[in-house]
This record gives C-alpha cells, structure tokens and sequence, in this order.
C-alpha cells in the first residue's frame, strides 16, 4: 500500500490543507478589509485567492481518493 493509498496518509493531507485555506481565507478577509490601496495588494490578493482555490480543488480530489470505488 502506498502513501497515496492510505486513507491516515489521506486524512493528515487533507487536513494540513484545509488548515491552509482557512488561514488563507483569514488573510485574505484581512487584506479585503484593508482595502485596496495599491496594486501590490490587488495582486497579492490576487494571489492568495488562486492558491485557496487550488487548494480548494486538491481538497476535493483528495475527498474523492477517500470514497472506495463502487463494484461494476
């Protein structure tokens, strides 16, 4: 069984991930509430939006990995 196969390995993954969008959704609330002063902050906004969507989309297909496969 491989790491990719083990749903502890799985879980530990996930919720390292998950850790990380939240704390990427408190900055970026953060940032939000700061307003826009400059373009440096639109584009790390910017930034921090497309890796929690990332993470968002690793999230699932790691949920997915969890869900045993339906017999034929």
């Amino acid at each position: 069984m491989s790491e990719t196969d083990d749903p502890a390995a799985i879980n530990r993954r996930l919720e390292a991930l998950r850790l990380e969008h939240r704390d990427l959704d408190a900055a970026i609330a953060r940032l939000s509430a700061l307003g826009s002063l400059e373009v440096h902050d639109d584009l790390t906004l910017k930034r921090l939006k497309k890796r929690k969507l990332w993470l968002k989309d690793c999230i699932a297909r790691l949920q997915s990995d969890l869900i045993p496969d339906e017999p034929a």
